[in-house]
């Protein structure tokens, strides 16, 4: 329940203490108050760092933080929008090891925000739901085929360009964090039209999903893309919290994990995915 700013005072006018033209007491919010989460999380998305707001969504309680980070997943300031997704990540698998029914909630928020009849647009849900699973295996067991389809034409396939750029980074994440998963549901087929799609962020993203899904069919595409010098600018990290490069175990969240928007060619992304394929 929202804290009202202003406490009225119960004394009425004319009672010692007290005056009939005073001002009413504000009131001091409570530590774990909705609207002083959010007041925190905005200060150090405006002034902190990721290791800063990580640390502090680690003792905030879950359900309310995880509203203040998904009003952060609309900022225009890029590097606060990812740092909000990092986060939201690692608390919702937190919830999944305690309560996997509770993280189920979370997750079907994101997912219902992709859906027209929400009346919303899903502004960073792909992201985040797979940040929460390369945090996650039981997570990321339950949802990557829902993932998936958001890429698929024949699936929940994402009309909007920024929706479906958040929905390969998912892709890659995936690919990274969870291979074997990736694997299981043939997600390698799905990235070959985004190999030569006219968006250049998108060849970008679907080139590292291939690097680290180990799609080897996909070389000769990849080294189509070794003369691409398109620019990109990509949010990445640097290890798995959830898991190792082959996807198979799951690790509690670290402090100081590297991670970062990091500009790039779609030649290097290419160049990169192929240098672990061993091409």
């Amino acid at each position: 329940m929202t804290d009202s700013i202003l406490e009225k005072s119960a004394m009425p006018a004319g009672v010692a203490g007290t005056s009939a033209g005073a001002k009413p007491e504000r009131r001091k919010l409570r530590p774990g108050s909705g609207r002083k989460i959010n007041r925190e999380v905005k200060r150090i998305l405006d002034s902190g760092s990721l290791d800063e707001l990580l640390a502090y969504c680690r003792k905030a309680p879950a359900e309310k933080v995880v509203n203040a980070l998904i009003q952060a997943f609309y900022r225009a300031d890029s590097e606060a929008r990812w740092w909000a997704i990092t986060a939201f990540g690692q608390v919702a698998a937190r919830v999944a090891a305690k309560d996997m029914e509770r993280a189920r909630v979370l997750m079907r928020r994101l997912m219902w925000s992709l859906n027209d009849e929400s009346g919303g647009i899903g502004w960073s849900a792909p992201e985040a739901m797979a940040e929460a699973m390369a945090n996650s295996r039981p997570l990321a067991e339950e949802y990557c085929r829902i993932l998936l389809s958001y890429i698929r034409e024949d699936g929940n396939f994402l009309e909007h360009l920024p929706l479906r750029r958040g929905a390969l980074w998912g892709v890659m994440r995936l690919a990274q964090c969870h291979r074997d998963l990736f694997s299981e549901i043939q997600a390698c087929l799905y990235l070959t039209p985004y190999l030569s799609d006219p968006d250049p962020e998108s060849r970008a993203l679907a080139a590292l999903a291939a690097g680290f899904g180990g799609c080897l069919e996909l070389e000769g595409q990849l080294s189509c893309l070794k003369s691409d010098g398109s620019e990109v600018k990509i949010w990445l990290v640097s290890e798995c919290v959830g898991g190792g490069d082959d996807g198979t175990s799951s690790q509690p969240a670290q402090e100081g994990m590297s991670a970062g928007l990091k500009d790039m060619t779609v030649a290097e992304a290419a160049g990169y995915s192929l240098s672990r394929l061993g091409a």
